[in-house]
């Protein structure tokens, strides 16, 4: 199959790697393709957005978010909505900025162009929406300003793009910024009202197929496969074709005991289409731990970015440890505390479930253990 393409007919990691490393030489060639505002959301930007509300709502339920040294792990669903609305804000600030970009550029001696302000705020977008994948890991979550590199993007195209004098690029992007910035905050007060179904209905796939990977400087590599998957899943949850797997259905994968742990309480959870848990208390004398299986469903795939992109944390102390990392292609977390004799091991599996132990036990191995009872097989063939 052809690889897919963007609406200039440039492969969609080819587009990003020249806008990112050769952007002078590359807004030229960008603005005379013939293009749509629709196809350039849909067909490049989509993906790229999805990847900060994936990479956060994962770090949320696997880390948690800490604040002055209270951590807190955000329930499923609420994890789940909070990553939806963030992608659809995505979607409409990128639709708003654009529309702010076009007003603009005649009042800094530039051309209205609709088409081009579409193209100059998607592309330049490009740094800002892959430095979102450092919300996997909330530590380094301070390393998402290097998707501020978006800021010259915009600046270096408002002239080949929008005509705007270059003495005025300055001015033009500030203002852009700044003016987006007030619409912004009224639009993400307004879109609750909104439903995810509505804004993602208009999305049309171009099929086909991508390979080879992406290299951002300052932020690593990103599989192309993965990026086609993950437009490709959205667009079916968007239409209905995809549906979050039955909690009944994972939680017969919890086995009723592990080894000398007894599971005590079994208990499942659906947030529509967009996800669920299931979820077993285990029990040895005074100690237990919870073994969950996750599914987050339409995102998924974009959380399989993030062994892609081979990101990896390591921290120790005389407590314990926490390792971030890929093995075997999945990402895993390990960390134990030894004092309390307590930890967490979690596994994705299929780039769409998260496998994961949780308690007190005598080792990590115990978790580990428990994980591995869990039919991975099983869980992947559940996906229609």
């Amino acid at each position: 199959m052809d690889e897919m393409k963007t609406p200039g007919g440039v492969g969609l990691v080819d587009r990003a790697k020249a806008i990112l490393l050769n952007p002078k030489e590359t807004w030229p060639a960008i603005a005379g393709e013939a293009a749509t505002p629709q196809d350039l959301i849909i067909r490049y930007a989509l993906p790229l957005i999805a990847i900060g509300p994936v990479a956060s709502f994962i770090g949320g339920q696997l880390f948690g978010h800490s604040v002055l040294g209270v951590t807190y792990k955000p329930g499923l669903f609420g994890g789940l909505t909070t990553a939806v609305m963030s992608l659809l804000l995505g979607i409409v600030g990128a639709v708003v900025v654009a529309l702010v970009a076009d007003w603009l550029a005649p009042r800094f001696g530039g051309t209205a162009n609709r088409v081009n302000a579409f193209k100059l705020v998607v592309y330049s977008g490009t740094a800002g929406w892959l430095a979102g994948i450092f919300g996997l890991i909330p530590a380094l979550g301070i390393l998402g300003l290097l998707g501020l590199y978006s800021l010259y993007l915009l600046y270096t195209g408002a002239s080949p793009l929008m005509k705007v004098p270059e003495e005025k690029a300055v001015g033009f992007t500030a203002v852009t910024v700044v003016c987006a910035g007030v619409v912004l905050l009224v639009v993400s007060l307004l879109l609750g009202t909104l439903t995810g179904g509505a804004l993602m209905g208009a999305a049309a796939s171009s099929g086909g197929e991508l390979s080879g990977k992406l290299t951002v400087p300052g932020v690593g590599s990103i599989d192309a496969a993965k990026l086609e998957a993950a437009g490709k899943q959205m667009e079916a949850a968007a239409n209905g074709s995809q549906k979050a797997v039955a909690p009944a259905a994972m939680q017969a994968l919890l086995p009723t005991a592990i080894g000398g742990w007894q599971r005590t309480v079994v208990q499942s959870t659906r947030a529509g289409n967009f996800g669920g848990t299931a979820a077993g208390t285990y029990t040895n004398g005074d100690k237990k731990f919870e073994l969950r299986i996750v599914d987050i469903s339409a995102l998924g795939a974009m959380a399989g970015i993030s062994a892609a992109m081979g990101i990896e944390a390591n921290r120790e102390d005389a407590d314990g440890y926490e390792r971030t990392g890929t093995v075997d292609g999945a990402m895993q977390i390990e960390a134990w505390n030894r004092t309390h004799s307590r930890g967490k091991f979690a596994r994705m599996i299929a780039d769409r479930f998260i496998i994961e132990a949780e308690g007190d036990s005598s080792s990590i191995d115990d978790l580990k253990a428990a994980v591995a009872t869990v039919d991975a097989g099983k869980l992947a063939g559940m996906v229609k």
